[in-house]
């Protein structure tokens, strides 16, 4: 690409500098984008401006994370027309974006998503996710299987949309994986196209409870609504699925 095309807003807080700086390394080695970094005002980001690694700085307005990144998003120039957010713990498989970004450019879709490997705090892979096209189905009935670090979509969409929801804490990405699908072209690459970090600190690990509820609430949400009525039935099941498998995760990140 000759011109960037690309926008990924990195939400913050500043307190985990260190892996910011792997996040935002990860995303210009990843391929060509406009980093915008949105974070409070107190936050000195000189440092990462005077190492190329931040082309937009941001001022969280305090609203929680749905909001900040949908601040980011609208502050992109206007000649960016597919963006992204990474967690500032999260990281871009060198080269992948500038892939995804060539083939969510030369087709009709509007939204790509990969595989994401799951890594620990010191960097050590712990498993790969590998849902395929059929995820895009499961969302709707089951656990969101479609890896939010590394997607990509239209910002055409994403404006189409209203943005990320603000009644959502946790499972705002699942809200808008939902209402894009259901609307808009989508593809899968079966590569590693990012790498999510679970540890402690990280939103999903640390408010699992409050993210499942969010995601319940969301598939009854968008299912057809003659088998809504059903949904009593296997909610519990896969509500406890869900919470199974993050207390599995946690213990071998241990």
């Amino acid at each position: 690409m000759t011109s960037v095309r690309v926008g990924i807003v990195v939400p913050t807080l500043g307190t985990r500098p260190d892996y910011l700086q792997k996040s935002l390394q990860s995303i210009r080695n990843s391929g060509h984008a406009h980093i915008c970094v949105v974070c409070p005002t107190r936050i000195d980001l000189s440092k990462y401006v005077s190492e190329g690694l931040i082309d937009s700085r941001v001022d969280d307005p305090g609203l929680g994370l749905s909001q900040a990144i949908n601040v980011g998003i609208n502050s992109l120039p206007s000649e960016i027309s597919m963006v992204s957010w990474l967690g500032d713990d999260d990281l871009l498989e060198s080269g992948m974006l500038r892939k995804t970004a060539e083939l969510l450019s030369n087709s009709k879709i509007n939204f790509v998503w990969g595989q994401c490997r799951y890594i620990d705090s010191e960097d050590k892979p712990l498993f790969l996710n590998r849902s395929g096209r059929w995820a895009k189905y499961l969302i709707r009935f089951g656990p969101n299987l479609i890896p939010q670090p590394g997607s990509l979509f239209s910002r055409a969409s994403f404006d189409e949309l209203g943005g990320l929801s603000k009644e959502f804490s946790w499972a705002f990405d699942q809200d808008f994986f939902t209402r894009l699908l259901r609307k808009k072209s989508s593809t899968y690459i079966p590569e590693v196209v990012s790498s999510f970090r679970w540890h402690e600190g990280s939103l999903s690990a640390g408010a699992r409870s409050g993210s499942v509820r969010e995601s319940s609430i969301i598939r009854v949400r968008y299912m057809p609504s003659f088998i809504r009525p059903f949904s009593r039935i296997w909610e519990p099941i896969v509500r406890g699925l869900i919470m199974y498998s993050g207390r599995w995760v946690s213990k071998i990140s241990k």
